[in-house]
């Protein structure tokens, strides 16, 4: 398994730093966040370090998206909760703070007071632009 020792999660799954893990499987880590957005926020990481969602293989992508998918309405259920957000932060500028790709399991309640991200808006003709950049590098 390819770990950096510097890596706070690839020490999690070492051991050599304490964690409360609620999954494990042969690819796949799971664990709660500590300094959490509400109770029960689970973090599901793959056990290969990848620095980002967008630098893990396929397979691997997709180990941990079934993953999620099975402990997901484990962390509703059990934290008593209605639905859940899923959220990546890739690269630092999108807040990324522990550089180990990694997927948060956010537990919801309708009026929790958790707020996401504000909603901004196009100026005329800027959503067509932006489509287009996109496209031409599609």
């Amino acid at each position: 398994m390819m770990v950096h020792e510097d890596c706070v999660f690839c020490n999690i799954i070492k051991g050599d730093i304490p964690a409360a893990k609620v999954y494990e499987d042969e690819k796949v880590f799971a664990f709660l966040d500590i300094a959490p957005a509400q109770k029960g926020h689970t973090l599901v990481i793959p056990k290969v370090h990848y620095e980002s969602f967008m630098d893990m293989p396929k397979e691997e992508l997709s180990a941990v998206m079934e993953a999620v998918k099975k402990i997901a309405p484990a962390v509703v259920e059990g934290s008593g909760a209605e639905a859940f957000n899923l959220g990546v932060n890739n690269g630092e500028a999108a807040g990324q703070v522990v550089m180990h790709a990694h997927f948060h399991i956010i537990p919801r309640k309708k009026d929790d007071g958790l707020q996401m991200w504000s909603q901004g808006k196009y100026e005329p003709e800027e959503m067509e632009e932006y489509k287009n950049r996109i496209l031409a590098v599609l």
